[in-house]
């Protein structure tokens, strides 16, 4: 389910590493994107379009640009395919990917991440289920990239997976639920939920103690 160095297809939350390779390829560091180039960034990340993601990933040089860009942005376990949906990661990875996107000291510079995570923010209400569901109300951000697919090595059953941030007043979280073998979307996604609202809730109650918050 969500543990350990399984592998899982990642379906559409490649979508957010296509988009940090984008900006890696990017010269000078931080250039912004061309117009068109930016709209179909957003159209990948917001709406999920499967086609704005094939053009940037022919744009990135598919797995070739995908692998390269993974190595600069630390991830160890997620390889591409050529056909990007079927691409294969860990949690673990999916952690670094986070941490790479979010991070003062990782690859990308503050516009790219500022970037990045102004679209994951503003993913369209229907595609803002996932991690999202382990939000409190008094949540300041939340931001989700969610990925679904039916899987033929597993018989047509669903993949859901779903990676994200939540800001809180003490804490700035990274999550990332992978999971697979649902007997339908639905199924999928509730199990995602509760995955994701368990671990923040456990998560919450043994750092209640901690001191001030950290950036």
């Amino acid at each position: 389910m969500t543990v350990g160095a399984k592998r899982f297809e990642t379906a559409s939350i490649v979508k957010v590493n296509i988009l940090a390779a984008l900006l890696l390829r990017q010269n000078p560091p931080g250039k912004v994107l061309g117009s068109d180039t930016r709209r179909l960034a957003e159209a990948m990340i917001v709406s999920s379009d499967n086609d704005a993601a094939v053009a940037l990933w022919q744009r990135i040089g598919g797995s070739r640009g995908l692998t390269a860009a993974n190595r600069a942005l630390g991830l160890r376990e997620t390889k591409p395919n050529s056909h990007w949906g079927l691409t294969t990661t860990t949690v673990a990875d999916q952690l670094r990917l986070l941490t790479a996107l979010t991070s003062p000291t990782g690859p990308l510079t503050p516009q790219d991440r500022t970037f990045i995570m102004g679209l994951m923010k503003k993913v369209i209400p229907e595609q803002r289920w996932g991690v999202t569901a382990a939000g409190e109300p008094g949540s300041r951000s939340e931001y989700v990239k969610n990925g679904w697919d039916t899987a033929d090595v597993d018989g047509g059953r669903w993949l859901v997976n779903s990676i994200g941030r939540i800001v809180e007043a003490r804490h700035d979280w990274l999550i990332a639920v992978l999971s697979d073998h649902h007997v339908s979307q639905k199924e999928g996604v509730r199990v995602v939920e509760k995955a994701a609202t368990y671990v923040l809730k456990e998560l919450r109650a043994a750092t209640a103690g901690d001191g001030p918050p950290q950036g």
